[in-house]
């Protein structure tokens, strides 16, 4: 094994940069050619078709099976054109990736040969089986119908030879089995709710928009290496691994110069997703050895998630061209920074005004006030479940750990919104809102340019921060479905704004003026949020203490976490916008208990197959050869001297003889414990035997076979270290 490792550590060090299709033409010139948009619709498309279309893109009125006919004709001459022999309903099930099953275009023509076909029926509704997804049991293996259906507002493109074509994914019995399908519905309710709040300030709004725009930290590593580490590639994290003695602790990593193998992955890469039409604007060196960071211009929140899900699968794609291996689990290295996916969130009108963005006239700035207001109260009410949105048996590793956010759910302002909150929080009546321009930083160097201040600063501490003109939640997973978290952060926004006008309304109707009404109410929601802002230092022992007498959720046990998902508050906010069932709620929880379950077991299993298979074989090898050299030694020389010379010797065959003692005494106690959580019935039990009872072992494991890799001769040593898998050369 030993001899596996230093072939893929040479053949690694070796590797030089591979040649990559280098684009004779603009960005512009190629952009979204894989991708059935609206430049294509023109081409293929008849006028009136097109209009249909656009209108249930832009506005969501249904479309008949007529027009889905006109679509899929056209879409089908230019797939074909693209070189498609194929075509696939790609959606997304409970599983955080994506699924699609490739039909192609022929069917029988009446001289018994075939014809490429696709009607408006196959591109509205597919049959996969439902029962080979989790559903938490809304599917059963003798209940296999399921249903996909066509989402217009998200373009048809095309992988390799085949057409995909995004889609939401429901039962047979009509409950979602998908992120996509409660998603939309979120942002629809949303939408309702804050335009009927926008027009308090402007009658000409008709539609809010959501807005998204993800920052992807992955790792790379090189595929010999991978290849040779059994837990990278089951689980896609190192479960043992001493931190090499140069990591991230001299900070040059981030934003230097970037390795040239990977600046030519990164070329290609872009090149890929160029051609999706996905607007990838920063790429750049991440804290950690071999993490990097990629981000697009912000897109409306559907389009952002599937995009975001296409380009990790891209990712994967091109990553394996250049002899590397992404890895986007959030913690695949122990004791460097772990790798998050940033959300930031807004919502604009249709009139092109930021409800997040701090206006120029009273008037725009009471507006941004009142989002601002009650997106706070939202995160307020809603701290526990946007923590369960996040949280994954991955997740549960970064969070808190080496820059990431902290598990309790915060809000950061900054100095200044929190100034004109508390300002507004204490006058007596309706005083204009003036937010101060942006401020001049003078330095005492000619040459420079001024440089202009934001209206906050950054706290990378906080999970939910205000950064100018948006809010960034930093604590959602760098695999996870964005999904997850923005259904739930923008579900529980619709209610708190539906909250909102009813109160504005109810004093309305009692002789208040609008002008007051708002101030009022707003008042009212600055006092009552106080709890959850907090712009301070996330990581201290004393934000732990003071967040608990906040009432803050401090929970960190994930299974136990998922339990706000099913609260009576949880399910009233979902079911009294269209979102979630309660019978929806409890079965995603069922399948979370379960994903969390398998996900340690599986960790568990590879850990003790790896220490029992390779790591305590090749300890007690060079245990042996010390034993072997003491009984030489003391051949050799008198009692006293090979006592003196064999010293070091005996003291590490001790040393190594307690770890291996110790290894063994936990593996075994670990096997016994997951013996007795896999006979737990009950999903939610289960995972929180396997939390509180089967992964602490791994822990303690880790230590011992982390000792053990600073004694063991290196030659031996069977898998690549960190400091061999984490510096690209």
């Amino acid at each position: 094994m030993s001899s596996l490792r230093f072939n893929a550590v040479d053949k690694a060090f070796c590797r030089k940069p591979v040649a990559t299709e280098a684009p004779s033409k603009l960005t512009s010139d190629y952009y979204g050619k894989n991708v059935f948009n609206r430049a294509q619709m023109t081409k293929f498309l008849s006028k009136g078709t097109i209009k249909v279309l656009s209108d249930a893109i832009d506005n969501g009125m249904p479309l008949s099976r007529d027009i889905a006919d006109h679509v899929a004709a056209g879409m089908k001459m230019w797939a074909l054109e693209m070189g498609a022999t194929h075509y696939t309903h790609w959606f997304q099930p409970l599983t955080e990736g994506t699924a699609e099953k490739h039909d192609s275009f022929i069917e029988y023509d009446d001289n018994g040969g075939v014809i490429e076909e696709f009607s408006g029926k196959l591109l509205v509704q597919q049959e996969p089986d439902a029962s080979s997804f989790p559903s938490g049991g809304i599917r059963n293996t003798f209940e296999a119908r399921g249903y996909t259906a066509w989402d217009p507002s998200s373009p048809a493109f095309i992988v390799d030879d085949t057409l995909c074509i995004p889609t939401i994914f429901i039962s047979y019995t009509g409950e979602t089995l998908d992120y996509k399908t409660p998603l939309l519905k979120a942002l629809n309710a949303v939408d309702k709710a804050a335009v009927d709040v926008c027009r308090y300030f402007d009658s000409s709004v008709k539609k809010v928009y959501s807005y998204l725009g993800w920052e992807q930290e992955y790792f790379l590593v090189d595929e010999e290496l991978y290849a040779t580490r059994p837990d990278l590639v089951l689980t896609g994290r190192t479960l043992m691994g001493h931190e090499s003695a140069k990591n991230q602790q001299l900070e040059d990593h981030y934003f230097g110069s970037i390795p040239s193998r990977v600046a030519a992955f990164m070329r290609d890469l872009e090149f890929e997703a160029y051609k999706y039409g996905m607007p990838l604007k920063t790429r750049h060196n991440e804290v950690a050895p071999n993490q990097f960071e990629l981000a697009p211009i912000y897109e409306e929140m559907n389009l952002a998630i599937d995009h975001n899900l296409l380009i990790m699968s891209i990712m994967e794609r091109v990553a394996q061209r250049h002899h590397f291996r992404v890895l986007l689990h959030e913690k695949p290295f122990a004791g460097v920074n772990g790798s998050g996916k940033h959300n930031n969130w807004s919502l604009g009108t249709d009139t092109g005004v930021g409800l997040m963005t701090p206006g120029k006239t009273p008037t725009e700035n009471l507006q941004f006030i009142t989002f601002l207001v009650n997106a706070l109260m939202a995160v307020h009410k809603n701290d526990g479940l946007l923590k369960a949105s996040v949280m994954t048996a991955p997740n549960a590793h970064r969070l808190g750990a080496n820059e990431a956010p902290p598990a309790i759910i915060s809000v950061f302002l900054g100095t200044q919104i929190s100034a004109i909150l508390d300002k507004l929080e204490n006058s007596s009546s309706e005083e204009a809102i003036v937010m101060d321009e942006k401020k001049k930083l003078k330095l005492a160097i000619a040459h420079i340019p001024e440089v202009l201040m934001d209206s906050t600063d950054r706290n990378r501490t906080s999970p939910f921060a205000f950064t100018g003109n948006r809010f960034e939640f930093r604590a959602v997973g760098s695999s996870a479905n964005c999904a997850s978290a923005m259904t739930a952060l923008t579900a529980a926004v619709a209610c708190q704004l539906i909250e909102f006008k009813s109160e504005v309304d109810a004093l309305i109707a009692k002789g208040t003026s609008q002008e007051k009404a708002l101030f009022d109410v707003i008042k009212k929601y600055i006092k009552e949020s106080k709890n959850i802002r907090f712009n301070g230092n996330g990581y201290s022992d004393e934000w732990k203490e003071e967040a608990a007498k906040r009432g803050l959720d401090c929970e960190t046990s994930v299974p136990l976490i998922y339990d706000k998902y099913i609260t009576k508050e949880s399910e009233k906010l979902f079911e009294s916008i269209g979102v979630f069932t309660a019978k929806e709620l409890e079965a995603r929880n069922e399948v979370k208990w379960e994903t969390y379950t398998k996900k340690i077991q599986i960790e568990a299993r590879v850990l003790g197959d790896l220490v029992m298979n390779h790591i305590i074989p090749v300890a007690t090898r060079y245990q042996s050869m010390l034993l072997d050299n003491v009984f030489k030694i003391k051949n050799v020389y008198d009692e006293e001297k090979a006592s003196q010379l064999s010293a070091q010797d005996r003291s590490i065959i001790e040393e190594i003889a307690e770890h291996i003692a110790a290894i063994k005494t936990k593996v075994d106690a670990m096997v016994e414990a997951r013996k007795v959580a896999n006979k737990i019935e009950c999903e939610r039990s289960k995972a929180i035997a396997y939390h509180d009872e089967v992964f602490p072992y791994m822990a303690e494991i880790r230590y011992h076979v982390d000792k053990l890799e600073l004694i063991v001769d290196n030659e031996m040593w069977p898998l690549p270290k960190y400091r061999e898998l984490l510096f690209i050369r």
